[in-house]
């Protein structure tokens, strides 16, 4: 049985984390195809100039999206707001630590999840009532290929990114027979600041390297521009995907953790190793 189409240009949406990144990628791109875009971010500053960047309707909301009571507030700000219905809800803040299981501060590890995996669950919970009332639209999760494959140094990250795997996989599968559909979407190394912004008390694999040059080491590894992301996490959003993986490594990800499910590691250091030699060396130019 073919899936059912999407649309989302001309559409209204609504986007976390659209500060930055992945989130503003979105609310650019969706708005020069003329969709009015609900956006929030707990960046005030970077909320306002993806605000400034928006050609159409745009409704801003300052949020902290690990608290579910804002959500629902901000849900039912949306719904007075719309003058169509919602096709979309991005659910797409985030943030990083790292850090060994070992050396890990729980109070890192709880300000992440709450984000990452809280975040995702109380914007679901906000919001679909509305999709399911107007019996259509989606629901889209961000994950990561860190919920496809456990990495060292990442033992948060990757618990929340399952978890949002997890869960939004579930909620597909409860969403069967209606109008609403929910999709996973996971990101490679995708050229944004959550590196720089995350938490880092200390270089987790002993080089000694500053959080300055771990994140100016993973932005020269990334692979995908917040753009192009957009461009492809849209796009499969409008063909009915399930399932989106963005960038190059994704599919490598995931391919790796389905031909080898214990040894993927093996084969994805040394394939890391590689690229870190190669922007090592660009960065020294």
């Amino acid at each position: 049985m073919p899936r059912s189409t999407r649309p989302l240009s001309g559409h209204p949406v609504m986007i976390t984390g659209a500060a930055s990144g992945i989130g503003r990628g979105l609310a650019q791109l969706l708005s020069r195809r003329g969709s009015p875009v609900a956006i929030a971010d707990i960046d005030e500053d970077g909320l306002k100039q993806t605000a400034a960047a928006l050609s159409g309707p745009v409704l801003t909301r300052v949020l902290d999206v690990s608290d579910a009571a804002e959500q629902v507030a901000f849900a039912e700000e949306v719904r007075e707001w719309l003058t169509a219905p919602l096709a979309a809800v991005f659910n797409n803040a985030g943030v990083a630590v790292a850090s060994s299981v070992l050396e890990s501060v729980p109070q890192d590890d709880e300000w992440l999840r709450r984000i990452n995996f809280d975040g995702v669950v109380n914007g679901t919970r906000a919001f679909l009532p509305l999709l399911v009332e107007q019996d259509s639209g989606v629901i889209v999760n961000t994950s990561s290929v860190y919920g496809l494959a456990g990495m060292p140094y990442q033992s948060a990250y990757c618990a929340a990114k399952f978890a949002v795997r997890g869960f939004t996989d579930a909620l597909r599968q409860e969403l069967r027979g209606t109008g609403v559909s929910a999709v996973t979407v996971h990101p490679g190394g995708i050229k944004t600041n959550i590196a720089r912004n995350g938490r880092v008390r200390k270089d987790p694999e002993g080089r000694g390297r500053t959080h300055e040059q771990m994140a100016a080491e993973f932005e020269a590894m990334a692979m995908t521009s917040p753009e192009k992301a957009a461009e492809i996490i849209c796009r499969g959003v409008e063909r009915g995907k399930a399932r989106i993986l963005v960038g190059p490594d994704a599919y490598m990800f995931d391919i790796l953790t389905r031909v080898s499910p214990t040894h993927y590691f093996d084969v994805l250091a040394v394939v890391m190793g590689a690229v870190r030699g190669r922007a090592a060396k660009g960065a020294g130019r």
